[in-house]
């Protein structure tokens, strides 16, 4: 059974930098202030799996994404194997997620009416 069309990935919802002496190991959120960095990450999460499994979904992910030669990186964040890519590569890296199956979770925002 492939995992990755089995997958479910949401945005995180902050940006994120490399944090200090830890390119491609560790991360951290910005303020706001400074979301218009080129240096800014963007972080998504696996729902759809947890543990070795999500670890190893994350790694799958980040060698389709290097195929397209989008550079990523697979970080613990908060407890889980997260995947950070440079906003700069957002479009590319959904565009491929959703082209090897993976679905894609985002947050609605609707008003009811009254």
């Amino acid at each position: 059974m492939n995992n990755i069309q089995l997958s479910v990935v949401h945005r995180l919802p902050q940006s994120y930098r490399w944090l200090s002496g830890f390119a491609g190991i560790r991360v951290e959120p910005i303020p706001l202030s400074n979301v218009d960095d080129n240096d800014n990450l963007i972080g998504l999460k696996l729902l759809s799996h947890e543990a070795e499994i999500a670890r190893q979904v994350m790694r799958n992910l980040a060698l389709s994404l290097q195929e397209i030669q989008v550079e990523s990186a697979v970080v613990e964040y908060d407890g889980e194997p997260c995947l950070f890519v440079k906003r700069d590569d957002e479009s590319a890296t959904m565009c491929r997620l959703k082209n090897i199956g993976v679905a894609i979770a985002e947050s609605v925002y609707a008003i009811y009416p009254s």
